[in-house]
């Protein structure tokens, strides 16, 4: 953890503590689980009587405006419990908020309790569950891959050279989510963690294939090279 880092980690937990209604405050993501690196975001979960209200929104808004100016803030727009906030040094910290009886869904191995007035890391499991493999996102990444290559004659036909290269942009995406999905190595979180989460083998596999270039002939061979791949 640096020290920027923990700098933003007490501060939010030492305005938070006393705030009314918020009962306990945890790290998540990869402060949580020891894997946090210089790059890493900040997560939190924060357990409020009445959930993600918009008075506990305001006093997790004005807990992160004590680290710094706030850039941008994305206030329960991804998910309903989720705010997301960037200041100024582009420091990045994610907050989900749920009510006592939804924290069920966590493990102690996953959070690192800032502070817990109601006991409630102690009845949590002690490890999480591995998620798998969803059968039925593995079968739309399939399916979808198929789809964009099947689309490469219209493409050549049209001359549309430039939408083929955003094809392979596609391609490229689907193949890296099958990869990881074949590892299935533990503590995904986001794909910025790419290294830890394919081998050595599939690295040297997406390193081997073509780049996307807007002619003909090397199109062609791209998305050929990828179907192969």
């Amino acid at each position: 953890m640096t020290s920027r880092h923990a700098e933003v980690i007490a501060t939010i937990a030492d305005a938070l503590h006393d705030a009314p209604g918020v009962r306990a405050l945890f790290l998540s993501g990869s402060h949580g689980n020891g894997l946090a690196d210089a790059y890493s975001d900040i997560d939190f979960v924060m357990v409020a009587a009445d959930g993600p209200s918009d008075a506990v929104a305001r006093l997790w808004r004005d807990a992160v405006a004590r680290t710094g100016e706030i850039v941008l803030l994305w206030d329960r727009n991804v998910r309903p419990a989720l705010i997301n906030a960037i200041t100024a040094d582009w420091t990045r910290t994610d907050v989900v908020i749920v009510k006592p009886d939804q924290v069920g869904a966590q493990a102690q191995d996953s959070l690192k309790p800032l502070f817990d007035h109601d006991g409630i890391f102690e009845r949590l499991p002690e490890t999480s569950p591995q998620a798998g493999i969803d059968p039925a996102r593995l079968r739309y990444q399939i399916e979808e891959f198929i789809r964009i290559v099947g689309l490469l004659h219209l493409g050549i036909g049209r001359k549309e050279y430039l939408n083929g290269v955003l094809g392979l942009f596609h391609l490229r995406n689907l193949l890296v989510d099958l990869l990881i999905a074949e590892t299935d190595a533990p503590n995904r979180g986001g794909v910025l963690h790419l290294n830890r989460l394919i081998t050595d083998e599939q690295k040297k596999l997406l390193y081997s294939l073509p780049p996307p270039v807007p002619e003909r002939d090397a199109l062609i061979a791209a998305h050929l090279a990828y179907a192969e791949a």
